[in-house]
């Protein structure tokens, strides 16, 4: 009778230590096949997802008391149309490995994660920076570390829609100062409205004493108003890099609305600018159109296809080079600069 009792005892503590605590295995597979008309026809199955971008993450909290939690995540991508981590083939945690401590002050974060601009601004694009219709405004570029490492960040709760998110990342380089990052973003949402606005600073880094990357400063705005049969959004994202005054910015309007009770109807334009303080240099210009559809055959599972069309202007018989999102269109322009895009694809969460 007494072991009896002290089984159940030992049963009781073991099912209240386990509620104060969890972890979760989640994940993202997404692949499908894009076709890409440029100087060539090229065409295959995606690697990184046109809809949401493949991953397979752990993430889980312990409740401390008193308001408290312990958090971590460590997530990886991966290649869906081969099964091959995005770390030289190689799954690592290279998307997110975080622990931290969340409260009713907000929450702290230390390791490797998504920036706070790029939560608070990605948003604002009906494409979410991913797949053929993405915007380019994220391109590697002319974009501050969006998964800086060696990172601190602070998060703050939420006082009536506003939250602010402040980031420090060591960069541990050659120099003291390489590769610092700093960045800083506000948000504000309240029912149909969404408001943010972001700023980075990435510096240069050396390698064998040489720069091999200059500083880079971007500050972005953006806002979205979800009407009900549609919601509008729109943004816009200024990138200079300080050694040569180069100039990268970036406007975007986007649209999403929804068709019946599962599906959705995606679209952006996004138009593009680059320009120097060299002598003689001309400001070059992009423009890209998308449009998609999302089908969503359960709340874990979507079909969804998306054309997209970009162009360069040439100035001078020069242009930037931009292409769309995809492994398809790099180095594939037409000799007039432009590009058309179809993906089509399935998604499923986990």
């Amino acid at each position: 009778m007494k072991k009896s009792l002290l089984a159940l005892a030992a049963l009781a503590a073991s099912g209240a230590a386990m509620a104060q605590s969890s972890v979760t295995l989640y994940g993202v597979i997404d692949t499908g096949i894009a076709y890409v008309n440029g100087a060539e026809n090229l065409y295959g199955l995606t690697e990184e997802g046109g809809n949401v971008k493949n991953r397979l993450g752990f993430r889980g909290t312990e409740d401390l008391g008193n308001g408290l939690k312990a958090t971590f995540n460590l997530e990886a991508g991966f290649a869906a149309d081969t099964g091959a981590g995005k770390q030289g083939g190689t799954l690592a945690f290279n998307r997110t490995s975080t622990i931290g401590l969340e409260g009713a002050f907000g929450t702290v974060r230390l390791g490797k994660m998504q920036n706070s601009s790029y939560v608070a601004m990605n948003r604002y694009d009906a494409f979410a920076d991913t797949g053929i219709g993405g915007s380019r405004a994220w391109s590697e570029d002319y974009s501050a570390a969006i998964r800086p490492g060696n990172t601190v960040s602070f998060t703050t709760a939420n006082y009536s829609g506003f939250k602010v998110g402040v980031d420090y990342g060591f960069g541990e380089q050659e120099k003291a100062r390489d590769s610092r990052y700093f960045g800083l973003a506000a948000t504000y949402d309240n029912g149909p409205l969404s408001l943010a606005a972001a700023y980075d600073r990435l510096n240069s880094n050396t390698l064998n004493g040489a720069v091999v990357a200059n500083d880079l400063k971007t500050w972005q705005l953006g806002g979205a108003y979800n009407f009900g049969v549609a919601k509008v959004l729109a943004f816009y994202k200024d990138s200079k890099v300080t050694q040569n005054d180069e100039k990268f910015k970036t406007f975007g309007l986007g649209v999403t609305a929804p068709v019946g009770a599962a599906g959705e109807v995606r679209a952006a334009y996004n138009h593009y600018r680059l320009s120097d303080n060299v002598v003689g240099s001309e400001t070059l210009k992009a423009n890209q159109l998308s449009l998609g559809y999302v089908h969503n055959l359960s709340k874990r599972t979507a079909l969804y296809g998306t054309y997209a069309y970009l162009k360069n202007k040439d100035s001078n018989g020069a242009n930037m080079g931009l292409t769309l999102n995809s492994d398809f269109a790099k180095n594939n322009l037409k000799a007039n600069g432009s590009q058309h895009g179809l993906q089509v694809g399935v998604r499923h969460a986990f």
